[in-house]
């Protein structure tokens, strides 16, 4: 043990599909996996106040889709999507003419995506709330929405002291050499005025097993399930009352 290989990586090709689809000969790959980096980095520092996770890439021959998967898709879309247009002419220049199309999707549960969650904590440490006290928080708040485990690890200079070192937080289990085991990975550093401060998420989501359907994911399970309204007392009374007042409007009279 000891070497540790990227969660997300080990499993593409087995239960995850890569970020990036498309194919090049020997000679066009290094150019465009050069783009599809610019194009991640732009994004990301462009776009960083909506809580982008993961950004996919698909290519055919001049064509170029990008899909930002978002916490806060409304500020990326702007009014009347003039933010989308806006963004795609900046990409198509980036890109050296290509046709760009963007798309944006919604992440229901910020709380489940390893990334969001990283980020999180990261800029509670930057605003100096105690590290302790954010990834403690964080923990609870992933468990409370349904995953099965997590795992955050934060490393530096914790609470600005001379010697760096590493600390961190765990609830439930986090299997990180079973290949079926849905890990979501995330990694970003908080900069603070005394240095760096890495913070690394892991979440359990369940397992999906080979050759079979692959599960609902547990964001949307979330928002399928119906949400529950609280009614007061006077409200019950008066949902009573009506149900009475339909039995006896369709019960029959005797003259019937």
């Amino acid at each position: 043990m000891g070497q540790k290989v990227h969660p997300v990586g080990l499993r593409i090709g087995i239960i995850r599909e890569p970020d990036s689809k498309w194919f090049a000969t020997d000679r066009e790959f290094p150019a465009l996996l050069l783009e599809d980096d610019k194009i991640r980095k732009y994004l990301k520092k462009t776009l960083y106040v909506a809580g982008v996770s993961k950004i996919e890439i698909e290519r055919a021959a001049n064509k170029v889709k990008v899909t930002v998967w978002a916490a806060k898709p409304g500020i990326i879309i702007g009014r009347g999507g003039r933010g989308i247009d806006d963004l795609r002419m900046d990409l198509e220049r980036l890109t050296g003419g290509k046709t760009v199309h963007v798309s944006v999707q919604e992440i229901r549960t910020p709380e489940l995506d390893a990334q969001l969650v990283a980020e999180s904590i990261a800029q509670q440490i930057e605003k100096r709330i105690s590290y302790k006290r954010a990834a403690k928080q964080a923990v609870l708040r992933t468990m409370r929405m349904g995953a099965k485990g997590i795992k955050v690890r934060v490393a530096g200079r914790l609470g600005g002291a001379e010697m760096a070192r590493v600390d961190g937080e765990k609830a439930g289990k986090i299997p990180l050499q079973t290949l079926r085991a849905d890990i979501d990975y995330g990694f970003t550093e908080a900069k603070t005025t005394y240095g760096n401060i890495g913070v690394k998420v892991w979440i359990y989501k369940g397992d999906i097993m080979p050759g079979a359907k692959r599960e609902e994911a547990i964001e949307e399970q979330m928002a399928r399930r119906p949400k529950r309204t609280r009614v007061s007392r006077a409200g019950r009374a008066e949902q009573a009352n009506r149900a009475e007042e339909t039995v006896e409007a369709e019960a029959p009279t005797e003259g019937e």
